[in-house]
């Protein structure tokens, strides 16, 4: 007998929902939930591939350890006594920071591993830990530390009331969001137009959204800081700063500081800088003033470029000062069900130490993730011997993929948490595979705070999972015990294992200590989600700052805007990235619906670019970088901006010893080949992954 079950679709940030028919045990389909609270029956897609994922014979369902060079399935108890064993060598050996751990952007998507990778962390005790965050969106949370006093104190657009959104650097209708938790982002702008209101996208390529959009302008990658700048100067020479209910909240030193250190940063300046005229940059702010609600918006191609960090800070000034930030169509903060941003951390977690070989900041407990393949390779105190994976394919997404992909051959052991044998994991000495997708419970906690709209849902498994099979918290609950248990040993102590929560039972105290009345059984009642309301303001209540203020002009920020220069000019291209619909970085390439089709690892190339290069379309080319070179098909394009060359993210599946028969069969190539890994953002530390010089060639 066939049934429908309701759960949330975890495959990116939207939390889309979906209705499942299954019968038995088994998927018969999926299609969207008209009745969900947040997505009103919106979802694309990468939600047909859930199944496809559960089902896909490359899938691993239980451990594999390698033996003398091949892979060989041991027992769970097994893979935890030789992983703990192994652990505990390392650090004993090297340190504790000889064993270094790397998160993957999918932890933040799965509640079992969001929550109880944490507590094996930090059993091990080690500052080698390293995550997507450096990658992606550490400059919205330093941002947000530095300005507001907590590091998920997050602002995001309220799109659906404001009159005019301004986007840089990022594409939400193919994201779902990103930074901002928003399903059917495509209708979302269509009502900002039907109202009146207008969007404008500022990016090196006219994407998705741009197509969309009223307006699009062309910017050369890694100015888009010249842009805001020019901007929040424009406001002030308008004499048209607005504070509104934030006028008690804000340091006035501190804005004076601001008009002052931006004061030179005219239209002019800005446009010799971004190729944008300086009257439409004049006529960009004229609208984003007149507008009676207005956001602005900057995501991965602002914050993870050249002068990231200070994009970031920029954009939530340019919000403040307009009467924008916390208002009701500007930038507000939700509220979310279980609030991750409630308390102040003791000590601010930025610069509290330095990578061990360059040394680059800590941020948020960790260090840049292009510093680890140097952490490996370089002798010394703390040489990273021992690695631990949890979801994450860091060869394909860390910059100079190659030269980590290198490293990671030299390690002592390697352990990854993961359900795919793929370019990282090969290296491992033990893949421990969790239950995954349809067959584990989710709780979006983290979503939740970064949504357009308030809400809470909880998804209980919607099949049941192998017998033998382990969620992934409780794969990072045995592991903690096993460690102990082995450590304990070592010392001649005695260890008995303390109970630990379920998954249920930790979301349940979460819930509570945020002061909800909501609970796990109460949520369960509500399968469609429980609407919580409209964003409303409140960052009164929320500072967290030492001064109780809103920090406008943080000295990292004040430093950093001393140091601005103009970039010169280092080669022929600059390179940026994208992303499809169709793929979640690297997760869905092995999925067959998802990939088949016309190839979209490509290089799009302006034609004046390509006439001179001598370059056709569908030619294969070379693009090269001051760290490697990939060969791939060339898509000759007006929708680049000339100068500008763009190959998505995520590719790459050629390596040796992978399983993965369908993202074999559509491999292309891996842009983080190309990326510097010696190039970071002055102020956050970040990687820079777009404004890439590179050269480009027939092949």
């Amino acid at each position: 007998m066939t049934e429908t079950k309701y759960r949330t679709c975890n495959l990116c940030e939207a939390m889309c929902g979906l209705a499942i028919e299954v019968d038995g045990n088994q998927v018969v389909s999926i299609r969207p939930d008209q009745d969900d609270v947040l997505s009103h029956g919106h979802i694309c897609p990468k939600a047909f591939a859930l199944q496809d994922v559960n089902e896909d014979p490359d899938r691993l369902r239980l451990p594999l350890r390698k033996i003398d060079g091949d892979w060989q399935q041991v027992s769970w108890a097994e893979a935890y006594a030789y992983t703990a064993k192994r652990i505990v060598d390392i650090q004993q050996a090297g340190g504790r920071d000889a064993l270094a751990v790397y998160a993957g952007n999918p932890s933040v998507h799965n509640t079992g591993t969001l929550l109880f990778a944490p507590v094996f962390r930090r059993l091990l005790r080690t500052k080698s830990n390293y995550s997507a965050t450096s990658v992606d969106q550490l400059t919205h949370h330093l941002a947000a530390l530095m300005m507001f006093g907590q590091v998920n104190l997050l602002p995001v657009p309220d799109i659906n009331r404001t009159d005019f959104w301004l986007i840089l650097g990022g594409n939400p209708l193919v994201s779902n969001g990103s930074m901002m938790t928003a399903p059917n982002v495509s209708g979302k702008l269509r009502a900002i137009q039907q109202r009146g209101g207008k969007v404008v996208v500022i990016d090196p390529r006219r994407t998705e959204t741009a197509k969309k959009a009223d307006q699009h302008l062309f910017i050369t990658p890694g100015t888009d800081i010249w842009l805001l700048l020019a901007l929040i100067n424009l406001v002030f020479t308008h004499d048209a700063v607005t504070l509104g209910h934030l006028a008690d909240k804000i340091n006035m030193e501190q804005l004076l500081a601001v008009e002052s250190a931006v004061a030179h940063i005219t239209p002019a300046v800005a446009s010799r800088e971004t190729g944008i005229p300086g009257a439409e940059i004049e006529a960009l702010a004229a609208a984003f003033l007149q507008a009676n609600t207005a956001v602005c918006y900057g995501r991965l191609g602002v914050s993870a470029a050249q002068h990231g960090g200070l994009c970031q800070w920029a954009v939530v000034v340019l919000n403040l000062i307009t009467g924008n930030l916390d208002a009701v169509g500007g930038s507000m903060f939700p509220s979310a069900p279980i609030d991750i941003a409630a308390r102040k951390a003791r000590q601010a977690p930025f610069k509290r130490w330095q990578s061990r070989t360059s040394g680059q900041p800590e941020a948020m407990g960790e260090v840049p993730a292009q510093t680890l393949a140097e952490d490996i390779t370089t002798p010394g105190t703390g040489q990273i011997k021992g690695l631990v994976t949890i979801c994450g394919n860091p060869v394909l997404s860390v910059p100079n993929g190659a030269r980590l992909d290198a490293a990671m051959e030299t390690l002592d052991f390697m352990v990854s948490v993961d359900i795919y044998l793929n370019e990282t994991t090969r290296h491992a000495d033990v893949i421990l595979p969790p239950a995954t997708g349809l067959e584990a419970a989710h709780f979006g906690f983290v979503f939740h705070n970064l949504a357009v709209h308030n809400t809470a849902k909880f998804s209980s498994p919607t099949i049941e999972k192998d017998p033998d099979a382990k969620f992934d918290w409780e794969i990072f609950s045995d592991l903690s015990v096993a460690v102990a248990q082995e450590q304990a040993a070592r010392n001649g102590e005695d260890y008995t294992p303390q109970a630990l929560p379920t998954l249920e039972d930790r979301l349940d105290m979460m819930l509570h200590a945020s002061g909800t009345d909501l609970t796990i059984a109460a949520l369960k009642e509500a399968p469609h989600g429980v609407d919580r309301g409209a964003l409303v303001p409140n960052i009164g209540k929320r500072l967290l700052t030492d001064s109780g203020q809103i920090e406008v002009f943080p000295a990292i920020y004040a430093e950093g805007l001393a140091n601005l220069a103009p970039t010169a000019p280092t080669a022929d291209l600059l390179l940026i990235g994208r992303r499809h619909l169709r793929t979640n970085n690297s997760w869905l390439h092995n999925v067959e619906s998802m990939v088949r089709g016309r190839n979209t690892c490509t290089a799009m190339l302006h034609p004046a670019d390509a006439a001179a290069h001598k370059i056709t379309d569908g030619s294969l080319i070379e693009v090269t970088s001051r760290v490697g070179s990939v060969t791939l098909p060339a898509e000759i394009t007006a929708d680049i901006a000339q100068g500008v060359v763009s190959i998505p993210h995520g590719w790459g599946h050629k390596k040796e010893g992978i399983r993965l028969r369908v993202a074999q069969g559509h491999a292309g190539v891996s842009i983080n080949d190309l990326v510097d890994d010696q190039v970071f953002d002055a102020v956050s530390g970040s990687a820079v992954i777009n404004a890439v010089p590179v050269t480009v060639a027939l092949a």
